[in-house]
């Protein structure tokens, strides 16, 4: 007897939760491993929004709220895109969900239909095509290279867009490469959308703040406001403000999309928790020093890592510009020590050298490995240690 649908069967499990799971059930044998694979800064929640939140609890803020989220919360997401994206929304073009990957899925169930194709540059992230594939779209990749800077032409974008295009995915700065997206490269993206008016495009933020380039961030929106009332902005607090647990992002866009996303919402999940959102409050509102702290740190520890990974044979590990994430070419490793590929690599290195990493093949890229640096400079300096001698 069939048990499981069509749909499920369709989609695998998070690659990066896996590792974790697996990292963890060593750990829970008595094994130290080194976590090298988690996208989870290293820092505590900073002290004020703790208190946030507790004040919440005692101030009986614990029933529901508005499918979307509260209104102070979504008056500072919006004086937030207003003062620092240069961008205007109103109550009605911004929602909250339980995370950046609730926003993604809401918006995939609300504007994708069957064999609809949704254009995703290769490396992606884990979970991108997964959830166009549970909204029944086809994922489209578009596969770049160290050598493009893992960033997608507009030649390569014009050469992916048929008539069934619906949407458009740009993740800057990028997991799992941490590659950030210049103005002149968003332009030249938006000018060939701009003669595609009925595709979509959502813009994955959830990086924003943590970059060491030289340049202002700016989102294809904030480039060419041609493109803004196409585009679906993605963002959150989990990253910035090391709020992981805490399950909130949120995002920004065209109304009647928006309205769409908050029906799907409203029959899955329904408000996110209403202590987070106190806590995220707080986040978006009070001093952000936070922040600078931790991107000086997480640029210290990309620099090392990057240094170090260079000087080892078969290792080629590019720059970063933002993010916490390496992402090294190791087919030269693979070859020299006699693997398979980047899986058999990866499994090697969590069970023989004890770090747990995540392999470029869950990422769509092949021969890669991603060592996350949002870990302490030990774990780091315990990895390339352990690198060097192999």
């Amino acid at each position: 007897m069939k048990i499981l649908s069509n749909r499920v069967q369709k989609i695998k499990p998070s690659a990066t939760l896996s590792i974790t799971a697996k990292a963890n059930e060593l750990k829970a044998k008595g094994i130290p491993i080194i976590p090298m694979g988690s996208g989870e800064p290293d820092f505590d929640t900073p002290q004020n929004i703790k208190q946030a939140a507790i004040k919440a609890i005692g101030d009986g803020k614990t029933k529901y709220t508005a499918v979307d989220g509260t209104n102070d919360l979504k008056n500072a997401i919006i004086d937030k895109f207003k003062n620092n994206n240069n961008l205007q929304y109103s109550s009605s073009q911004v929602m909250v969900s339980s995370g950046g990957k609730q926003v993604f899925y809401n918006l995939c169930q609300a504007i994708l239909d069957d064999e609809d194709e949704v254009i995703i540059p290769s490396p992606y992230w884990v979970s991108y095509p997964d959830m166009v594939i549970l909204a029944g779209a086809k994922p489209v990749f578009v596969k770049t290279e160290l050598e493009q800077n893992f960033k997608i032409t507009a030649k390569q974008l014009e050469n992916s867009i048929t008539d069934k295009t619906k949407l458009v995915v740009i993740n800057s700065p990028s997991n799992p490469t941490g590659v950030i997206y210049s103005k002149d490269e968003l332009k030249s993206l938006a000018s060939v959308l701009k003669n595609y008016p009925k595709i979509f495009v959502i813009s994955d933020d959830i990086y924003e703040y943590i970059r060491w380039n030289n340049e202002d961030f700016s989102n294809i929106a904030m480039v060419d406001n041609d493109l803004k009332d196409r585009t679906i902005i993605l963002n959150g607090v989990s990253k910035a403000y090391a709020m992981t647990g805490w399950r909130i992002g949120y995002c920004a866009g065209n109304e009647d999309i928006i309205k769409s996303m908050k029906k799907i919402q409203g029959q899955s999940t329904s408000n996110p928790c209403s202590i987070a959102q106190e806590a995220a409050l707080e986040a978006l509102s009070a001093d952000q020093s936070i922040i600078k702290t931790m991107v000086t740190e997480f640029k210290k520890r990309h620099d090392f890592i990057v240094d170090s990974l260079n000087t080892i044979d078969g290792i080629e590990c590019p720059i970063s510009q933002g993010a916490f994430y390496s992402f090294p070419r190791v087919k030269g490793l693979i070859q020299r020590l006699g693997f398979k590929d980047d899986l058999e690599l990866s499994a090697y290195c969590l069970e023989k050298l004890n770090i747990a990493l995540v392999p470029g093949t869950a990422f769509g890229a092949q021969n890669y490995i991603r060592l996350s640096f949002a870990t302490s400079m030990e774990n780091i300096e315990k990895t390339i240690d352990k690198f060097s001698s192999i």
